[in-house]
């Protein structure tokens, strides 16, 4: 039996390789969009900033509808490009559409260095809706007064630009932008305050037709990203969903079960809150003063010269949608809106003076909130004290470590005593096979003469685990480990590969993770007597390899931290003496301690 679970668990490990080494590898990002190029064309007297998602020409991109998809459309050269800035953001806004062409994101820490550059190591911003289907909030399939109308720019100061156009000598749309300043208790340097005012110039009632707001466009954060995190989402004060780029791509789904066909667009009705459009570490947060009617998602082409079935040349871009109340004569109404151009840092969207209560969903931690907000808490705080992530998460893994050490203690304690109490057990089982009733209860008295508690040594395995979630689901969207170097680690935000062989990368921290969980497994002990079961146990940490091979640096840094703080913890509790020796049992032994054999009558 032992040989052959052996065999099994050296064929599934075998096969896990061979997967890792001969399944297909994605498909790398197109060559421009890892390019640091300048952002779209500008006039002569703007300083262009760069990002990681490179534009095609203007002749390889059609500004034409698709049924299917929107496509990326250039900016016109002719544009007249304002800028408004704070230490956070540079945001351009062009006068075709009135609207935001793009923003830099222009943080810089202590030393100086950018916090969000568009490349690892670059010298260039990142610069979010760089590749777009519109400007954002620029109107959306309205003629005459969408991305193609000119707008004249009224007025122009540090802070505020307005721009004015009219529709058809009727009706007169005024577009007010606010940039926030660096610091305020009510305000977000990352946030733009919006008002569009329609004005009636007629002498008859107006009626205004629904109109559509882009709120940008997502494409993957570099050539690594397969846009997983590409999505796009809404609150309605209660609820908040999220729609993937892959809910709009045709699927053959799990063995023909959930297929579906492509969708040209997802369109959730309102009243909405907010809504949002997302990547991996950046969002925009559209936060209207009266709840928008729905929002429209489509996904966008970025690359024309790739296929349409390559998944890696698309993005996602979103519309919020405004009823818009009937003017009276020379009448006028107004929409308002605060917009969040930014990273995803939780402590940011979590402020509840400047963000609704429910925007940190934005983060999308999903069931195990409570402990992805805690770690990026607590590595933040600890980021206070020393300046390098991979270390605040150490500490913090450490500290968690310190937090949970009485239960572990006392589960660990629990643990060695269900191992000492095995032959006992085994000499219950074997005395009452026949008499589940009688094996139960004599099981029962002798945990309780041990003081020992059955379920008691699963804690330190279970403990662990919420916090794992937690990690993982907070890795996949927190800005701040983008970049994020430690020791060989260029970016925690990625795999450590620091080379291959017969192409297959070697990733140190994964590596480590599994040597320190053997080592681990040989110190903890182990109630199961199982030899079976014991065996196949000592495979599990192989999967873990398999499984956190292709995970971000962090996850296995974290995983290695705990590992390595849980072996000092166990050595130092196996030096601890019990209070308790279950040597003798007066069920399971007899006189001269030798175990009393099976006494029940076999069944003739």
């Amino acid at each position: 039996m032992d040989k052959k679970n052996t065999v099994i668990g050296v064929l599934l490990i075998a096969g896990a390789f061979g997967a890792l080494y001969f399944s297909p590898k994605p498909p790398p990002a197109p060559k421009p969009a890892v390019a640091q190029i300048a952002a779209p064309a500008a006039s002569s007297a703007t300083n262009h900033v760069a990002s990681d998602a490179t534009p095609s020409s203007p002749a390889a991109i059609a500004a034409a509808s698709n049924t299917a998809f929107a496509i990326a459309a250039a900016d016109s050269s002719a544009a007249q490009i304002t800028k408004l800035a704070n230490d956070f953001v540079e945001v351009c806004f062009t006068d075709f559409g009135g609207a935001v062409r793009d923003v830099a994101l222009r943080t810089r820490d202590a030393k100086g260095n950018l916090v969000y550059p568009a490349q690892l190591g670059g010298k260039l911003p990142y610069v979010f809706n760089a590749l777009h289907a519109d400007p954002m909030l620029a109107f959306v399939d309205y003629p005459g007064l969408d991305r193609r109308t000119r707008f004249t720019r009224v007025s122009q100061t540090a802070t505020e630009v307005v721009y004015r156009a009219v529709l058809d000598g009727n009706l007169e749309v005024t577009r007010r932008y606010t940039l926030a300043p660096n610091t305020g208790e009510t305000t977000d340097p990352y946030q733009l305050h919006h008002e569009t005012t329609f004005k009636n110039l007629t002498e008859k009632t107006a009626v205004v037709p629904r109109i559509a707001l882009s709120i940008g466009t997502s494409t993957p954060t570099s050539a690594r990203d397969l846009g997983d995190q590409i999505t796009s989402g809404y609150s309605t004060g209660k609820d908040q969903a999220f729609t993937a780029r892959a809910k709009l791509e045709q699927s053959n789904g799990l063995f023909g079960l959930g297929a579906s066909d492509q969708k040209p667009s997802i369109t959730s009705p309102g009243p909405l809150t907010w809504t949002t459009v997302s990547n991996q570490f950046f969002t925009t947060i559209l936060t209207p003063d009266e709840p928008a009617a729905g929002l429209v998602t489509r996904r966008v082409k970025l690359f024309p010269a790739l296929p349409d079935e390559d998944r890696n040349a698309y993005g996602l871009t979103a519309a919020a949608q405004f009823d818009v109340k009937p003017l009276a004569a020379h009448g006028e109404t107004k929409i308002a809106a605060n917009f969040y151009v930014g990273p995803k840092e939780y402590r940011r969207l979590a402020n509840g003076a400047v963000f609704k209560a429910d925007q940190d969903k934005v983060m999308q931690y999903g069931f195990f909130k409570f402990f992805s907000a805690l770690l990026v808490t607590l590595m933040n705080w600890m980021h206070g004290l020393v300046p390098n992530w991979g270390v605040a998460l150490i500490l913090s893994t450490l500290l968690l470590k310190v937090v949970f050490l009485p239960l572990t203690l006392k589960a660990t304690r629990s643990m060695k005593r269900m191992a000492k109490l095995q032959p006992l057990m085994t000499a219950i089982r074997e005395k009452y096979k026949d008499n589940p009733a009688k094996q139960q209860t004599a099981m029962m008295d002798l945990y309780k003469e041990h003081k020992v508690n059955p379920m008691g040594g699963c804690l330190p395995m279970l403990i662990p685990l919420p916090f794992f979630m937690g990690f993982f689901s907070m890795l996949r969207s927190t800005a701040e480990l983008r970049y994020a170097s430690f020791l060989w680690a260029s970016d925690l935000a990625s795999t450590d590969t620091v080379g291959h062989v017969f192409g297959i990368p070697i990733n140190i921290l994964p590596l480590l993770f599994t040597g320190l969980t053997f080592f681990q497994m040989r110190l903890t002990p182990t109630p199961n007597a199982d030899p079976a079961q014991a065996k196949m146990m000592q495979f599990m940490p192989l999967i873990f390899l398999f499984i956190y091979y292709s995970m971000p640096a962090a996850l296995s840094l974290y995983s290695a931290a705990n590992a390595l703080f849980t072996i000092g913890q166990q050595l130092a509790i196996n030096r601890l003496k019990d209070d308790g020796d279950p040597t003798n049992h007066p069920i399971a032994t007899g006189p001269g301690g030798k175990v009393i054999k099976n006494v029940t009558p076999k069944k003739k």
